[in-house]
């Protein structure tokens, strides 16, 4: 049974309520009455977050974004948001185009090298959307809402290169126009392990589609996703496509590679495989 988020208090123990790593700057950002923005995207990580700064930062101070990415993330990504949220703020932004125009109209995927669906789709709307939400509140006459912290979920352990990124720090390219802008990777630490620890400790549960076997959220074919996860998302689109926000979803990117005559996925050890031929699932 579901507690009452509004009043429940989270007990993740003296461990876990260390790991986010706060930074020295943060109580001060708190006292000062900053906006912090949780980037969600219904997934584990960004629950996971969601709960460490529900022990931080007033409600008053937390608001909630999510980048809607349409027919190629899972369904019920906004529902899961609200189901585990205790009622803050909930702005769902998204891009002109999705990211199936965005290949057909480029005649490419994106690659490692040139993320544009995390630029075009993610980042980009996320930081429009927290510009707006600045602007309208300090014509309300709130100043403090010109000092912002954008919140996302990126942990260390899922990549070299997010091993690599500064869990805190000041934006200089965002703080223009009146604002003072921080970027902020609270749980850069966690394991996934403690990921989903703290989100059992506060009594929920994850979206539906990790308990069927898939280890990331967001985009259900991912350019960065593991063979595993590919596969479990093929599966997943064949025998349960309730489950996609376009039960289509994987035929069309096999269309699209063939297509295009790109593939998805970078070549391993020079071979260059399709996504069909990656999953064994037929399209």
């Amino acid at each position: 049974m579901r507690r009452d988020l509004m009043t429940m208090e989270l007990d993740l123990g003296d461990r876990q309520k260390d790991m986010g790593g706060l930074p020295a700057e943060v109580p001060d950002l708190i006292a000062r009455g900053a906006l912090f923005v949780v980037n969600h995207s219904g997934g584990k990580d960004s629950q996971a977050m969601y709960l460490l700064l529900r022990q931080h930062v007033p409600a008053a101070q937390l608001v909630i974004v999510h980048a809607d990415l349409g027919p190629v993330e899972w369904a019920g990504a906004v529902e899961h948001i609200t189901a585990t949220t205790a009622g803050e703020p909930l702005h769902v932004c998204r891009a002109r185009r999705t990211l199936l125009q965005m290949i057909e109209e480029r005649g490419m995927f994106p690659s490692p090298q040139q993320r544009q669906c995390t630029s075009d789709l993610k980042r980009g709307p996320i930081e429009r959307t927290i510009r707006a939400i600045t602007r309208e509140r300090q014509a309300l006459g709130f100043e403090a809402w010109g000092l912002v912290v954008n919140c996302m979920g990126m942990r260390a352990q899922e990549s070299p290169g997010r091993k690599k990124l500064t869990s805190f720090k000041h934006s200089a390219s965002n703080s223009k126009a009146g604002r003072e802008w921080y970027d902020w990777l609270p749980i850069h630490s966690w394991s996934e392990v403690e990921v989903f620890a703290a989100i059992a400790a506060a009594g929920q549960r994850p979206h539906v589609i990790y308990s069927l076997g898939m280890t990331r959220f967001s985009c259900c074919f991912c350019i960065m996703a593991s063979e595993h996860d590919l596969r479990t998302a093929a599966r997943l689109a064949t025998e349960r496509p309730g489950l996609l926000n376009d039960p289509d979803l994987y035929s069309k990117y096999v269309g699209l590679e063939r297509a295009t005559g790109q593939v998805m996925l970078m070549p391993k050890n020079g071979v260059r495989l399709s996504l069909d031929q990656v999953t064994g699932v037929p399209a």
